[in-house]
């Protein structure tokens, strides 16, 4: 695919340009390390176009805190690029108090709602779904109502879902999907994650 032009012109009576611009969902799945890492630097690149950013990390402790979302937040609040609002289960979802009683399935069931209801109001121009296999992989959010609520998504907003064992039937939707496969790791070897690398 030189130059990003593609391989194939399919006969879907769009033009080039409706093409061009018709939104996207991203999956990053697989075993291997780099799946949120691609995922936040798609992020960068729609700061970069002044796009609005909803971050929603599911699974993923609201205590852990990555270097892409302090270095994002700052962008965000800089005036330069896009908006960035990042959503932690764990700290709360917009419409939920924080409540160290609420089980991690429930969270991420009312992660998904607030989600759903964004996705509704287009709030945002790129999503990014982090860790958001896993939910529906677990059987906690069902594959089949992701998979239309993203198919009947109003205007032209970007969705992008990281995390293992992406489910067959979100697979088969996508329009972007990349398998991230290991060949070595420095784990494999007993060495343990550190900063600047995993976080």
């Amino acid at each position: 695919m030189p130059q990003g032009k593609p391989s194939v012109v399919p006969d879907d009576g769009l033009t080039t340009r409706q093409r061009r611009h018709r939104p996207l969902v991203v999956v990053h799945t697989g075993i291997g390390k780099g799946k949120s890492t691609a995922a936040f630097g798609l992020a960068l690149r729609a700061w970069n176009q002044g796009w609005p950013i909803g971050v929603f990390q599911f699974v993923k402790s609201a205590k852990w805190r990555v270097g892409e979302e302090r270095a994002l937040r700052v962008l965000g609040d800089s005036g330069e690029g896009g908006s960035v609002v990042w959503h932690k289960m764990g700290e709360g979802w917009s419409w939920v108090q924080r409540d160290a009683q609420m089980d991690n399935e429930a969270k991420a069931r009312e992660g998904w709602e607030q989600v759903k209801r964004d996705l509704a109001a287009e709030t945002y121009r790129l999503y990014v779904l982090d860790e958001f296999t896993y939910p529906m992989h677990w059987g906690w959010v069902g594959t089949d109502e992701v998979v239309e609520v993203l198919r009947n998504r109003p205007g032209t907003q970007h969705v992008v879902i990281t995390g293992r064992n992406a489910p067959r039937k979100l697979v088969d939707f996508a329009d972007l999907v990349t398998d991230m496969s290991k060949v070595k790791h420095p784990m494999d070897v007993g060495q343990k994650g550190q900063k600047g690398i995993e976080w």
